[in-house]
C-alpha cells in the first residue's frame, strides 16, 4: 500500500508542479515538460505495482448492477477525457471535461471495486481532480469558452472515444478484470 499512495503522491506533485510553481515550470523550458513526463509514468507505475501488491480488504461487495452501470459510465468518462481535444461543437459545454471525466472514471470503480486498495486508488485520482479545477480557475481566471467548430468534429471525436473504450476494454480483457463477463 505504500508504493500505491507513493505513486499517487507524486502524481498529484507533478500535476501541480505547474500550477503551483508556474515560474519554475516555465524556466525550465522544455526539458519542465520532460521531467513532469517522467515523474507521471514513474507514478502511474508506481500505483500499478502498489495497486496489484495490496492485500484486498473488502470494505463493501459491489451490488449486482455495478458492472453494466460501471461500463455505462466508464463510455461518458472516456467521451469527457476526450471532448476538450475536439474540433466539434462538444469542446465548447464544459470547461473542465477531462477532470469530469476522470471523476466519472474514478467514481465508475469505486462501484465495482469495494477494496481499501481500490478506494485509495481510486478515490486518490478523484480527489486530485476535484482539487484541480478549482486550482486551475483560480490561476486561470473566468473561462474563454471556445467557438463550437463543425458537427463533423463531433461524429469524429465520438468514432475515436468508441475506438478508445473499445482498447481500454480489450486491455481490461487481456489483463484482467474483465469489465464484461465474470
Amino acid at each position: 500500500m505504500t508504493l500505491l499512495i507513493a505513486g499517487l503522491v507524486l502524481w498529484t506533485a507533478a500535476h501541480y508542479f505547474k500550477r503551483v510553481t508556474p515560474g519554475v515550470r516555465a524556466s525550465m523550458g522544455n526539458a519542465g515538460k520532460g521531467v513532469v513526463a517522467v515523474l507521471i509514468l514513474a507514478s502511474v507505475v508506481m500505483m500499478v505495482i502498489g495497486y496489484r501488491a495490496a492485500p484486498v480488504d473488502i470494505v463493501f461487495d459491489a451490488p449486482s448492477w455495478g458492472k453494466p452501470v460501471n461500463n455505462i459510465l466508464m463510455l461518458v468518462a472516456v467521451a469527457m477525457m476526450g471532448m476538450g481535444s475536439s474540433k466539434g461543437r462538444a469542446r465548447s459545454w464544459l470547461r473542465h471535461p477531462m477532470l469530469i471525466g476522470v471523476l466519472v472514471w474514478a467514481g465508475a470503480h469505486i462501484l465495482v471495486n469495494g477494496d481499501v486498495a481500490s478506494l485509495v486508488l481510486f478515490g486518490g485520482i478523484a480527489a486530485w481532480a476535484l482539487f484541480s479545477i478549482p486550482l486551475i480557475n483560480f490561476r486561470e481566471g473566468p473561462w474563454q469558452r471556445p467557438e463550437p467548430g463543425p458537427a463533423s468534429g463531433d461524429v469524429r471525436w465520438i468514432l475515436i472515444h468508441l475506438v478508445v473504450f473499445a482498447v481500454f476494454a480489450g486491455i481490461h480483457i487481456w489483463i484482467g478484470p474483465s469489465p464484461f463477463g465474470a
